[in-house]
């Protein structure tokens, strides 16, 4: 899939599916993706790894990047650079309007 096609760069939402990014993210909580935010080590962001789409934190360690997940149950996964970002998450969570944070 095209990552200009899908994202074009409008800031979108996706919802969560699954555990990995629990407590902050759980299942079902509807994330919106900024494709033009700045990525930055420690942002959490919706990359491509294996040509599959996944929300994990980006993590910089020298010239190495990673995908980790918040939660420890699943797999740190290392990418090869930041042409696999393809958006920052800028709003997440099942938390009323006011009280979002932001994540970039």
């Amino acid at each position: 899939m095209s990552t200009e096609s899908s994202c074009g760069n409008e800031p979108f939402a996706l919802q969560v599916l699954g555990d990995s990014m629990e407590p902050e993210f759980k299942n079902g909580y509807v994330i919106v993706i900024d494709p033009e935010a700045v990525v930055k080590d420690g942002s959490f962001v919706f990359a491509v790894h294996n040509e599959e789409y996944i929300f994990r934190q980006l993590k910089i360690d020298g010239d190495k990047y990673y995908l980790q997940p918040l939660n420890n149950k699943y797999p740190v996964l290392e990418i090869p650079g930041l042409e696999a970002v393809q958006g920052v998450v800028t709003q997440g969570g099942g938390l009323r309007r006011r009280e979002r944070k932001r994540y970039d």
